[in-house]
């Protein structure tokens, strides 16, 4: 059986785009829904290691409310191809393992769906996975849980998790599934909020074991300052407009 865990602060939201795409599901599945409307979670990771600590199944995936699973079949399908991976770390929908595009089957937008990354017609080999959704088996999870110092926001919880896996011998993988994620990451301010004091815990933390951290949002030297690659990224992008 697979548990399905959301941290939700939008109901509206939630009603729209996820709890409709698990109706019907061809198999039994575990529901939790994590309420952090009034902020009782002040981090990803201390939210989802309280579902996961709570969820039965062998299987648990985390779910961004706004995410949509458009097949009945979708758990069932799911399910099977993780039952095929040996050494199963993490899985995810989207992924980077190397400065190439990232690997995804899923679509995203609010008003004109469009491609998120590179199809993938297979279990893909990757670095680190997205937030929007990611699995972990229940006897992953029951050994190495979240990591609520170094990720104490709600930035990049997915992608440490990721690298610790690895650490351990456990793979990465992206999946060959669609869903449809309704943000258009423009609602992602990086210059706002924890996302580069998190970064720089997450480089730090790993500097010792890789020399890149390859994320869907950017790629990270492990052996140099944030703000430094900070400010190369905003010229390199400056320069490009003006061309």
């Amino acid at each position: 059986m697979i548990s399905v865990v959301c941290v939700a602060n939008d109901r509206a939201k939630l009603e729209r785009c996820l709890l409709p795409g698990l109706e019907n599901q061809s198999v039994e599945f575990e529901l939790i829904i994590i309420d952090n409307s009034a902020n009782m979670y002040e981090s990803a990771a201390k939210a989802l290691n309280f579902g996961g600590m709570n969820a039965k199944g062998k299987y648990i995936v985390f779910v961004h409310q706004d995410v949509c699973i458009p097949s009945t079949t979708w758990l069932e399908e799911v399910e099977a191809i993780l039952d095929e991976i040996q050494k199963l770390g993490i899985a995810g929908v989207a992924g980077r393992k190397d400065r190439n595009d990232t690997v995804t089957n899923i679509t995203h937008g609010e008003v004109h769906p469009r491609p998120a990354g590179l199809k993938v017609d297979s279990v893909t080999a990757v670095q680190t996975v997205d937030e929007c959704l990611f699995i972990i088996p229940r006897c992953v999870l029951d050994e190495l849980p979240f990591d609520e110092k170094v990720c104490n926001d709600w930035h990049f919880y997915a992608v440490d998790y990721s690298l610790s896996v690895a650490r351990k011998g456990l793979g990465v993988y992206v999946l060959p599934t669609v869903v449809h994620h309704m943000s258009d990451f423009t609602s992602l301010s990086t210059g706002i909020g924890g996302y580069y004091s998190t970064l720089k815990r997450i480089l730090r933390k790993h500097r010792n074991n890789i020399g890149y951290v390859y994320t869907t949002t950017g790629v990270w030297n492990t052996h140099r300052s944030v703000m430094f690659q900070r400010t190369i990224s905003l010229v390199i992008s400056q320069l490009r407009r003006m061309t």
